[in-house]
């Protein structure tokens, strides 16, 4: 063989092992990918109740594509806010572990900072993470690891944007 072969051959061989190489890890990634925080589609969610701290339950119905208060006399809610509430069913859990490796006070759900149920699946929120800005969700009998901007606070609570 030329040495232009050869070399060419050999580049080709190296090209190859690349591609397995690559296909191999994505289908590990794939494969090990956490998920989403629940099964549902937040956009067909139609009930939330969210529990704080110090506060009644509030109950949240969607009716005609708006969100309404349910407690006492019923009211049109932020639906942007809801809407917000209900995109936590979708949220990316960066890790799932069993509820079991965790002592539930330590990780501040003992009780819980904050319950939020979206069409009757509870989600109980603990501490922040020591490792950066995720929070505990316990959900079932697993705890997530989920980004802080999920943490459900009060639907009436205003917020500012800086421009």
């Amino acid at each position: 063989m030329k040495r232009a072969t050869s070399r060419r051959l050999l580049l080709l061989l190296a090209v190859l092992a690349l591609l397995v190489l690559a296909g191999w890890q994505l289908q590990r990634d794939a494969r090990d990918a956490a998920g989403p925080l629940t099964s549902l589609d937040p956009a067909g969610i139609t009930r939330i109740s969210v529990a704080l701290p110090g506060t009644p339950v509030m109950h949240y119905e969607r009716r005609d594509g708006h969100w309404w208060r349910t407690d006492g006399a019923p009211a049109r809610a932020n639906d942007a806010r809801l809407s917000d509430l209900a995109d936590t069913a979708a949220a990316h859990v960066l890790s799932w572990r069993p509820a079991g490796d965790f002592d539930p006070a330590k990780i501040g759900l003992a009780p819980p900072k904050a319950v939020l149920g979206l069409d009757g699946q509870m989600l109980e929120f603990g501490e922040s993470s020591v490792t950066g800005p995720q929070r505990y969700v316990r959900v079932g009998r697993r705890v997530a690891l989920v980004s802080s901007r999920y943490m459900p606070r009060s639907p009436a609570t205003r917020t500012t944007e800086l421009h």
